[in-house]
């Protein structure tokens, strides 16, 4: 972070403070634990917690004022009706200071994936800063920006949201001049009802974008599709089969862990690969080829990017251990992203059994066993062998497999990690494949410890 003087803070939110504003800013910290002499404290407040405790804790350190709801006993205090509104309007002050080019990304499933093969692809040509793990609410995404500096010369920021007004809010701050809408799920429905306020609520990455600047959108989702604009704003449609759009994928080919296939867009073809499988990841690809069209990258530098992919950490995390092909998918779920997880099942070189490890999915509301029922189906419609559940919910993958002619003597439920890691044990043989996936809160990455110990 390159410095702020105090006084640009106080104008950027807005607030009263009573002491000398003649001093320089080198951090903003929401964590006594990352305060530094320099640093700016601001007392956020959530359900659990209340930064205004350790308000005076963070001007011992060191924090030359800290930015609150109410005075504090003990600290400098800058004023402001709401700390949260706060940090967001002074990334967004920090940010407006740089002349750098923002892809915002967001979307039900596939976001993180989508922007890191974008952050690639920009790199080719721009010094790109991009959202770090999961950094992508009202607090992470902030952090980010404070991380710009004259040296960059992009950024690619990654939206997250569980309610409406989230996204408008991030939008806001970090002025996209490019916005990527990967789809339209039912993640967090149960917080928004319906399908169509989750596409209302994704559209919200355009409140800060400037009238002109592109939208991507996949026009395999259905939704996405029906998107009308009110502007004369570019968008740019990708898919990977209909041909009517700007940029579109064909002869897709999977060999070794590995995608091979063409794309195709208006100023002609080009060959690309992507070293993963599934046909998602394919779309991903082509979100990150359009956002490099948009910013004038050449496509042999887009396909270069692009290829320097590999999933990392606990999204679909390809190994090979004693010959056993782990595909280790534990960082979240939802109906699609666990069907587009059975593809990269179905795609991965196996000599022996293909084992679903499915945990259940959460945040889905009332319908939420129909939903793992509606998952089950798709397991049996898969390459998959053997099918074992842990979690109340995932009882219902059973179900619906059974439903569809899945061999009832191949599933079976747990109802501990530990139970399912032990029978694991005693079936995974060299040159079996094993998917692992479910919701974070499940943690099922557990079990692969276990199992791969």
């Amino acid at each position: 972070m390159e410095k702020l003087s105090l006084q640009e803070i106080i104008s950027a939110v807005h607030g009263s403070y009573g002491y000398p504003a003649d001093t320089e800013i080198n951090d903003i910290s929401t964590d006594t634990r990352t305060i530094k002499p320099g640093s700016l404290f601001i007392a956020l407040k959530g359900e659990n917690f209340d930064g205004h405790n350790f308000a005076a804790k963070a001007m011992e350190l060191g924090a030359e004022a800290v930015v609150t709801e109410r005075p504090v006993e003990g600290a400098r205090c800058i004023i402001v009706d709401s700390t949260a509104r706060a940090l967001l309007d002074i990334a967004g002050y920090y940010r407006s200071k740089f002349d750098v080019k923002v892809v915002g990304v967001t979307g039900s499933v596939g976001k993180t994936t989508t922007k890191d093969m974008i952050a690639l692809v920009v790199a080719q040509k721009y010094k790109t800063l991009k959202t770090q793990g999961n950094h992508n609410n009202e607090i992470g995404m902030p952090q980010t920006l404070f991380g710009l500096d004259s040296s960059y010369e992009a950024a690619v920021i990654e939206m997250g949201m569980s309610h409406q007004g989230e996204i408008s809010r991030m939008s806001m701050c970090c002025q996209p001049d490019v916005a990527v809408i990967t789809n339209i799920g039912i993640s967090h429905i149960e917080n928004l009802g319906t399908q169509e306020n989750i596409l209302k609520a994704k559209l919200e990455i355009l409140d800060g974008a400037a009238y002109d600047a592109p939208l991507i959108l996949c026009r395999d989702d259905k939704l996405l599709a029906g998107v009308q604009l009110h502007s004369d704003r570019k968008v740019y449609y990708y898919s990977v089969s209909k041909k009517d759009c700007d940029v579109y994928a064909s002869g897709v080919k999977t060999a070794d862990n590995s995608i091979t296939f063409t794309i195709n867009y208006e100023g002609g073809k080009i060959a690309a690969k992507i070293n993963c499988l599934g046909e998602h990841n394919v779309k991903n690809a082509l979100a990150a080829f359009c956002v490099g069209l948009a910013l004038d990258i050449p496509p042999e530098d887009i396909v270069k990017g692009i290829a320097q992919f590999k999933p990392e950490g606990l999204r679909q995390n390809v190994t090979v251990i004693d010959g056993v092909t782990y595909i280790v998918d534990c960082y979240n779920a939802a109906p699609d992203s666990m069907k587009a997880s059975l593809s990269v099942l179905s795609q991965a070189q196996a000599e022996g059994k293909r084992i679903c490890v499915l945990a259940d999915m959460l945040e889905l509301g009332k319908n939420s066993k129909t939903y793992h029922k509606n998952v089950g189906e798709y397991v049996a419609a898969s390459k998959a062998d053997l099918l074992y559940c842990f979690g109340e919910d995932s009882k219902c993958y059973i179900e619906g497999a059974e439903k569809k002619g899945f061999a009832k003597e191949n599933c079976r439920h747990f109802d501990s990690r530990e139970d399912l890691a032990a029978a694991l044990k005693e079936v995974v043989a060299k040159g079996d494949a094993v998917l692992f996936k479910g919701s974070r809160g499940m943690k099922l990455e557990e079990v692969f410890n276990a199992l791969t110990k």
